[in-house]
């Protein structure tokens, strides 16, 4: 199913960031799309999940795509603001808490693992495990983070939301934590 995914564009959001003389990268992940190759950021099962490796996992894709930017001549040093959504704003939270050489700041649209489970709005697999790695992430943050989420999201619902980004800041990590307005008939895609 991950094979089959188009490739995200954020037309708007891309368009926003080039307009304020920010350089726009948008990597897919291993596993994701034309990609290829194996995935690596499977939690396992939901009675299971393990978030915190999967938030690793996802990391080290992010953090692979930033080198590759930051050899560019263009790029400033210290300026790299990483955007994430769902997973990839999961991924974004762990890489907060890695070293995060030039990474200047962390904007996580709804981010988070399990979301959605069994096919059913407003659950998560396993949310006691998603706080802890939420907090995992806090402990060692050295890049500040905004984490948006739409009051409509029923894969991750702001609620819900606030306990991850409160257990995140309860860790030592910096966050602004903001609900935004209802968009379309999912919050969660917000940002596509």
């Amino acid at each position: 199913r991950r094979a089959q995914m188009p490739q995200p564009e954020y037309r708007a959001l891309a368009a926003w960031m080039v307009a304020r003389g920010f350089a726009v990268l948008v990597p897919e992940r291993p596993g994701h799309g034309a990609t290829g190759g194996k995935y690596l950021e499977d939690q396992a099962g939901c009675d299971e999940a393990d978030y915190a490796r999967a938030g690793h996992a996802t990391a080290d894709a992010i953090a692979a795509a930033a080198g590759l930017l930051r050899k560019r001549s263009f790029i400033r040093p210290g300026g790299i603001v990483v955007i994430g959504h769902s997973a990839g704003a999961w991924g974004a939270l762990a890489l907060a808490s890695e070293d995060t050489k030039d990474v200047a700041a962390v904007i996580a649209f709804a981010p988070g693992r399990g979301g959605y489970a069994n096919d059913l709005p407003n659950r998560v697999c396993a949310p006691h495990t998603l706080k802890a790695a939420a907090a995992e992430f806090g402990k060692g943050a050295k890049a500040p983070v905004t984490w948006l989420v739409a009051a409509n999201d029923t894969y991750f619902a702001p609620a819900f939301s606030r306990e991850l980004a409160d257990a995140f800041r309860g860790a030592g990590g910096r966050v602004n934590f903001h609900v935004l307005a209802a968009s379309g008939s999912e919050g969660h895609w917000l940002p596509e």
